[in-house]
């Protein structure tokens, strides 16, 4: 898998349909279909995970003992609204409506592409989150980053 890199303004459809960009689908290469799980993100966003890419992140949730509440919990939480969606030949990708009522989106989005993974936002969401930028990002990074391969833990 590429890495996936760049941000792009999307719409969504009346039919919850969403287009994706032919430079998002170029990254993935080329392959006969394209298969994506998408489901609930850490903060008000969806996320969009190649089905290759979910397979791996959910191995470890799926190693988790389910006889503890709190693990429970985190696979409950984690796996909510999780759908397997096929890209159409339109390049769309139908998303339930209940998963777009969970990020507030409504029409415009910004599809936010890193790493492996698609973060889907409300466009009105994202921007306001890009406003919000720290005050100093060269101090985030510098404590974040400036520590070599020692990384911090929330």
């Amino acid at each position: 898998m590429n890495q996936l890199l760049g941000e792009y303004e999307c719409k969504i459809d009346d039919k919850s349909r969403m287009r994706l960009p032919s430079g998002l689908i170029s990254q993935l290469g080329k392959r006969e279909t394209y298969s994506f799980v998408v489901n609930r993100g850490f903060e008000k966003c969806l996320m969009l995970y190649p089905e290759e890419v979910w397979s791996k992140t959910t191995e470890d949730i799926n190693d988790l003992n389910v006889y503890s509440k709190k693990n429970r919990e985190l696979v409950r939480y984690f796996y909510r609204g999780a759908q397997k969606v096929e890209m159409d030949s339109a390049d769309r990708i139908l998303v339930s409506r209940r998963l777009l009522e969970y990020a507030g989106i409504e029409k415009e989005v910004i599809l936010s592409a890193f790493n492996d993974r698609i973060e889907i936002w409300s466009k009105e969401v994202f921007d306001q989150l890009m406003d919000d930028e720290p005050d100093d990002f060269s101090d985030l990074a510098e404590e974040i980053l400036g520590r070599g391969k020692q990384r911090l833990e929330d």
